[in-house]
């Protein structure tokens, strides 16, 4: 079996597609390309979905370690009380301006470059966050934030990898898993910011982006050792061929931007009114930690309520749920009422995001049609933050 760059005559059937870049594999006619045996049968997850889940839970726990401590953390540095949304608005811009890069490397380089060099970025975030906290530098701890925040938008490409390698029939359901892992994030988070506020309870935020960096340590190791590629399916390649719809881009993209524009307007705006409300950072910690869990949880059985209700009634479902997080959070002036809302909005934010991208999926979507996705969700969601800035804060 031999290694080739490219192939002039016409390829035995079942064989990847080769090309400038991509390395192929010259096979005895009618075997089965490498990595892509027996992925056609319906259902079929792609090789290294598990790896993917594990690493994009790990990314998500880095994040959750920041989400309460960024808002906080804002007001405290920030100049202006209308720039303490500041540091989570340009986490949301890195993440925004890496999805065209993210998916031009995974597709001209692999799963593994591309991964490790956004996970590596992410680390270099949060290790610069950490300076800036520790020397109440606000420009260097908004800098750490883009950082982190381009790594987090490599990271929401491991959804996409998982469904792109695996077969018609599976794709939903591998990449619902992936997503689903997250909620992993919100059980070990609640444990690993107490042991660093037990630990460095001086530097408390600081030390949180330090734990943050050495997360994302982790999620560069588990992306060294993924697949190298998205096995190439024996029938990808009349679909590759065919034009995108871009019609079919736009209903669920729009209805997934809504989500995420009011998910972040509510998770922005709660850590600083609890605060103001004398509720505890480790409080505010803990509530946090729950949203996460609740924002990828009902993953697991998004697919299933799909089914029944369609992806259209499950986007619907969750936009009416974060309608409702709004009524909650207006009136809360409590602990419970500020969880329940954060809760609320996520679920709400989970389903309608699930409903989008399963109505999406079933476009046969192309690269630039998935990171032309991800990047008007990260914009919708930075204009929450940006709203989240004016909003009253006690």
């Amino acid at each position: 079996m031999t290694a080739i760059e490219d192939s002039s005559g016409p390829e035995p059937e079942g064989m990847g597609v080769a090309r400038a870049g991509r390395l192929a594999c010259f096979c005895p006619p009618g075997a089965p390309s490498p990595g892509s045996a027996g992925l056609e049968v319906e259902g079929r997850w792609s090789p290294g979905v598990l790896t993917l889940a594990a690493g994009f839970a790990l990314s998500v726990l880095s994040q959750s370690l920041t989400l309460g401590m960024l808002p906080l953390a804002g007001r405290l540095l920030a100049p202006s009380p209308h720039l303490m949304s500041a540091p989570y608005i340009a986490m949301l811009l890195g993440a925004a301006l890496a999805t065209f890069p993210a998916s031009f490397l995974l597709d001209a380089f692999g799963r593994r470059a591309a991964l490790a060099l956004g996970a590596s970025l992410g680390v270099a975030g949060g290790l610069i966050m950490a300076w800036g906290l520790s020397f109440s530098q606000f420009a260097p701890f908004c800098l750490g934030a883009f950082w982190l925040g381009v790594a987090q938008g490599f990271s929401f490409f491991y959804r996409h990898e998982a469904a792109l390698g695996s077969s018609p029939g599976g794709r939903a359901g591998a990449a619902l898993l992936v997503f689903g892992s997250g909620a992993l994030a919100g059980l070990i988070g609640p444990a690993l910011a107490g042991f660093v506020a037990q630990h460095a309870p001086e530097k408390l935020f600081a030390a949180t982006a330090l734990a943050a960096a050495a997360t994302q340590v982790l999620v560069l190791v588990l992306a060294v050792l993924t697949t190298a590629r998205a096995p190439i399916l024996p029938s990808a390649a009349p679909r590759e061929s065919a034009a995108p719809d871009w019609g079919a881009f736009i209903a669920p993209s729009l209805i997934a931007a809504l989500a995420w524009f009011g998910m972040t307007l509510a998770m922005v705006g709660a850590p600083g009114a609890m605060a103001g409300c004398g509720i505890a950072v480790s409080d505010i910690f803990s509530a946090v930690s729950w949203h996460i869990i609740a924002m990828y949880a009902p993953a697991f059985f998004a697919g299933a309520l799909a089914r029944r209700l369609g992806a259209d009634a499950t986007a619907g479902l969750g936009l009416a749920l974060i309608a409702a997080a709004w009524a909650i959070e207006a009136y809360a002036g409590d602990y419970w009422r500020f969880a329940a809302a954060l809760i609320v909005v996520a679920v709400g934010w989970s389903l309608a995001t699930a409903g989008a991208s399963l109505r999406l999926y079933r476009a046969k979507p192309s690269r630039a049609m998935l990171a032309a996705h991800d990047a008007l969700l990260f914009v919708s969601a930075m204009g929450g933050a940006f709203a989240a800035a004016f909003l009253p804060v006690s």
